[in-house]
């Protein structure tokens, strides 16, 4: 008998990353296995993001690519799941006749029903429920080995910011239980993953019982064979000075936290309805710079939210400058049907949008070139991921601040952590060499 194949292609954030892999892993129960060429498949899947607008619109137009293969295997199902799946599954299946199902993030157990379906009536389906309950509890995702695994410890989000849409698509927040997330971690050691990331809208949040995230992250940490735990992401009112001491109390959690500040004006905090002000936020960097030796801050910036004048823009530069974040992700508004903010007047032209965005880029660039230049020098501990992208005689790493380190290959260094010394910088990335070469 003939194995059956799937293909998934992924967009968005690591959350849609650890969906794939639960959904994979769910197919294989059906005999599916997975094939990195969609030229192969029985079945091709997308999993989309709603977050910006770019976000969909690259989905549809590998959607429209991919149908040559249908058109070329009949059988071929395809199958749009995620986000955009969940925001406007109706829509793809009017516009798209070649996709088959929408499913939403909250609906993956119900792809062998679907699947099943089209083999009786090729019907074509559309299932996005969302709840307030599924977590994936009894589900471990199909990873390839590696050295690095996400874990998703919570779905769904309650903050409303104003300008984003994920809680429309993906609910309210609810918990994996602990022991549950300790169970998969556990298994990902035996499997030989080194380093762990906890995954939640907004981690801070999260909660079982008496066991919080400091307490969830601090029991990760003494998990044998994971040498380090990372989390994503973290909400600036949220951040508690617990979770700042469990950093420095235990080795394996990284020196690294992505508080996502998304202005420097608090005029615009309020619009956004962040719910916490610049102050706020700077007071948090230096508590943790204050506890934490050595800690890294990356960020996420919106620039061009409706009624952000040139003095709101200021403030979010001299933030920047006052904050000296190792790196930031800056992006140009970009309104959401269905949000808040997409019902506020836009004050601010596209051409006013990427002169801030230049502006800014151009500011974080220079700080995270000068603070990586400050390593030269310095030795660091690097855990080997694989082989460099540009040179297969260079390995790439990452230090426990998450920064990017390209450095010699040795035989048997993946899946270590090594010492090396800083010894050249450019850009968002560390060159290293082993001592005494």
């Amino acid at each position: 008998m003939k194995q059956k194949k799937v293909y998934i292609e992924t967009y968005g954030c690591q959350m849609n990353k650890y969906d794939s892999e639960l959904a994979t892993s769910i197919l294989a129960g059906e005999g599916y296995q997975v094939t990195h060429h969609p030229g192969e498949a029985d079945l091709i899947l997308v999993n989309t993001c709603s977050v910006r607008d770019h976000a969909e619109m690259r989905a549809l137009g590998r959607l429209g690519a991919l149908n040559a293969h249908k058109l070329a295997n009949p059988r071929l199902k395809i199958g749009v799941m995620g986000c955009m799946a969940q925001r406007i599954g109706e829509q793809i299946l009017k516009e798209k006749r070649f996709v088959d199902f929408a499913i939403g993030p909250d609906s993956y157990r119900s792809l062998p029903a679907i699947l099943d379906r089209l083999k009786e009536d090729n019907a074509r389906q559309i299932c996005a429920d969302i709840t307030d309950f599924e977590v994936y509890l009894d589900i471990y995702p199909n990873r390839e080995s590696g050295v690095s695994a996400w874990v998703a410890i919570m779905r769904g989000c309650n903050n409303f910011c104003a300008y984003c849409i994920v809680p429309y698509l993906r609910g309210r927040e609810r918990s994996r239980p602990a022991d549950n997330v300790l169970d998969e971690i556990r298994q990902l050691s035996r499997e030989g993953f080194k380093e762990v990331s906890l995954l939640g809208q907004n981690v801070n949040s999260y909660h079982d019982g008496d066991v919080d995230f400091p307490e969830l992250i601090s029991r990760v940490s003494q998990v044998d064979g994971i040498l380090r735990v990372r989390f994503a992401s973290s909400h600036p009112k949220d951040l508690s000075e617990k979770l700042i001491r469990a950093i420095a109390a235990h080795r394996t959690i990284c020196n690294h936290i992505h508080l996502a500040v998304q202005s420097g004006s608090n005029k615009i905090l309020k619009l956004m309805n962040r719910n916490y002000t610049r102050e706020h936020f700077l007071s948090l960097l230096e508590k943790a710079r204050n506890l934490v030796e050595g800690i890294s801050f990356t960020t996420d910036i919106i620039v061009g939210f409706p009624e952000e004048t040139e003095h709101d823009f200021h403030d979010t530069l001299d933030l920047v400058q006052q904050a000296q974040f190792d790196n930031a992700f800056i992006f140009k508004y970009n309104p959401r049907s269905g949000t808040a903010a997409a019902e506020m007047q836009e004050a601010v032209t596209e051409e006013e949008k990427l002169a801030r965005l230049i502006e800014l880029n151009e500011l974080q660039n220079s700080i995270t070139l000068n603070r990586n230049r400050e390593l030269i020098g310095c030795k660091a501990e690097v855990l080997v991921e694989g082989r460099s992208k540009k040179s297969a005689t260079e390995n790439m790493g990452r230090t426990d601040t998450n920064k990017i380190v390209i450095f010699p290959a040795r035989s048997g260094d993946i899946g270590k952590i090594v010492g090396v010394q800083i010894a050249g910088a450019e850009g968002h990335t560390l060159f290293g060499e082993f001592p005494g070469i």
